[in-house]
C-alpha cells in the first residue's frame, strides 16, 4: 500500500487507479492532514457546491498547504466540458508527477469521471476502465454511460 493510500484510510471507496492517483469518497479533517504528510499537492473535488462536507473547503485544504480544484460534477449526465475538464486535470496531474486525491461523497463520480482518462489517454480496453472506475465507487450506470459515450464521440 502507497503511502497516499494509507493517509486516505477509511474513506469510502479508498483507492489507488494510478500510482500518486488516489480517490475515493469525502475524506475527513485527519485525511487531509494526513494526505499532506503522504506528500500530497493537490485535491480535485468534483462534488457540488451545496453539498455538505466535514471540512472548510478550500480553508483546510488550503490552510494544510495543499492546492484546491473544484470541478462539480452532478449525480446524473452532465456537459462534455465537465468531462473535458477533468481528463485535462488528471492528465496534466499525472503527466507532472503531482500526487493528488480525486473524491466526491463516495466514490461514484469519481470512479465515471476518470473512465475518459483511463481510456483516451492510458489507453485501457473499456472493461478494465469500468472495473478501474467500480474500485474507486462508481455505480451510478447513467454516469458510466455517460462518460463511455464520451469516449465514443472522440474516437476512443
Amino acid at each position: 500500500m502507497s503511502q497516499l493510500l494509507d493517509a486516505i484510510a477509511g474513506v469510502p471507496n479508498a483507492c489507488e487507479p494510478l500510482p500518486g492517483l488516489v480517490a475515493g469518497g469525502q475524506p475527513q479533517s485527519q485525511h487531509i492532514a494526513a494526505l499532506k504528510r503522504a506528500g500530497c499537492e493537490v485535491l480535485l473535488d468534483i462534488r457540488e457546491a451545496m453539498e455538505p462536507q466535514p471540512i472548510r473547503v478550500p480553508a483546510d485544504i488550503e490552510a494544510a498547504g495543499i492546492e484546491y480544484i473544484s470541478i462539480p460534477v452532478g449525480h446524473s449526465w452532465g456537459s462534455d466540458a465537465t468531462l473535458a475538464r477533468i481528463r485535462e486535470t488528471v492528465k496534466g496531474l499525472v503527466d507532472k508527477q503531482r500526487k493528488a486525491l480525486v473524491y466526491c461523497s463516495s466514490g461514484n463520480r469519481v470512479g465515471a469521471m476518470l473512465i475518459p482518462y483511463l481510456m483516451l489517454d492510458r489507453g485501457l480496453e473499456q472493461e478494465n476502465a469500468v472495473q478501474t472506475a467500480m474500485r474507486c465507487g462508481m455505480r451510478s450506470a447513467e454516469l458510466m454511460e455517460w462518460a463511455l459515450e464520451y469516449v465514443k464521440r472522440l474516437g476512443g
